[in-house]
């Protein structure tokens, strides 16, 4: 009896034996599945995306691009779940594939202080002819003896409303482009702007350089602010002004793409800093001694001179034989 409780005993211990070798080797097995896993995953952000059809664009950080190339690569995009990032059928479709095949490298650009015998600045000029195989609008003709007066709206400073008054009372037209923030926040500034006869243009929701950016994240902050004026407003904006002014030739194409007129500029001064605004005597003769037939004053909202100025400028350009239009009219 004693012998038998013996041989049991002992092939108790061989059988855990036999199972905790069993058990070892599973978990050795699955630590070299995992560790191969993340190795992968690992090596992964250092390739390029497997997708021809990915464009080579101009990004922001390379912390960035990791992201974008990692959400890219191993999950679906996220564009794909969000209706926001879907243009419209009024914005149209971009065709990331051949736009990115264009340069994605910031043009270094201004008005510049050089002009021509019809003071003209010469650098608009130059790029109007450069880039408007893109429909983009640095100055209008030469020919006419026309002004467009255009403002960008970033934040309500409390002048916009003087400046509408100013507009309606010398019935000029202007174009006012808009950021997310202003949409959300002045409905009923808009809703004049639409009511009196200005035009809106996109200046797009977030404000992102589009040089800095992934082009399908440039894309979506263009098409989500058109949607947003769409949907509120019921306005399909055609006009659009890039943040900051920069622009690539992938941008234009971005925009052309999407149904859009790029509008620049032929004049501009210092006054966007609602802290550090010119005199107003000074402020007039920089607007007065820049007249230029085809001009495209960019004005910034926030300003307490341009709201001050804005009625004493436009009569001294209509006692110059100059008219004020709508961009495209």
């Amino acid at each position: 009896m004693k012998t038998a409780r013996t041989f049991c005993a002992c092939l108790l211990c061989v059988s855990l034996c036999i199972l905790a070798l069993a058990g070892c080797e599973s978990r050795n097995k699955k630590d070299e599945d995992l560790s191969s896993s993340s190795s992968l995953i690992s090596s992964s952000s250092s390739l390029p995306s497997s997708s021809s059809s990915r464009p080579a664009v101009s990004s922001g950080s390379s912390q960035d691009r990791l992201e974008e190339d990692l959400s890219s690569d191993l999950e679906e995009p996220l564009e794909s779940s969000s209706s926001a990032a879907e243009p419209t059928a009024a914005a149209g479709s971009a065709d990331f594939s051949q736009i990115g095949a264009l340069s994605g490298q910031a043009v270094a650009w201004g008005p510049g202080h050089e002009v021509n015998a019809e003071n003209r600045p010469t650098a608009p000029c130059g790029l109007q002819d450069r880039y408007g195989e893109y429909g983009c609008l640095f100055i209008g003709e030469s020919g006419e003896k026309k002004i467009y007066l255009t403002f960008d709206q970033g934040y309500e400073n409390g002048y916009t409303e003087k400046i509408l008054d100013t507009l309606k009372e010398k019935q000029a037209p202007a174009v006012f482009f808009l950021t997310g923030h202003y949409v959300d926040t002045s409905a009923d500034l808009i809703n004049r702007m639409i009511a009196e006869g200005h035009t809106l243009g996109n200046h797009s929701n977030h404000h992102y350089n589009v040089t800095e950016v992934p082009m399908e994240k440039a894309n979506a902050d263009m098409v989500e602010l058109h949607d947003m004026v769409e949907e509120r407003f019921n306005y399909d904006c055609t006009l659009y002004r890039f943040p900051e002014g920069v622009f690539s030739e992938q941008g234009l194409a971005l925009a052309r793409e999407n149904g859009y007129t790029p509008v620049f500029w032929s004049f501009a001064y210092a006054d966007w800093d609602p802290e550090n605004q010119m005199d107003e005597a000074k402020a007039l003769d920089q607007l007065k001694s820049h007249l230029h037939n085809g001009a495209i004053y960019l004005l910034h909202s926030v300003s307490s001179t341009n709201a001050a100025v804005l009625g004493r400028f436009i009569d001294a350009a209509r006692a110059e034989g100059y008219t004020f239009a709508a961009v495209g009219a």
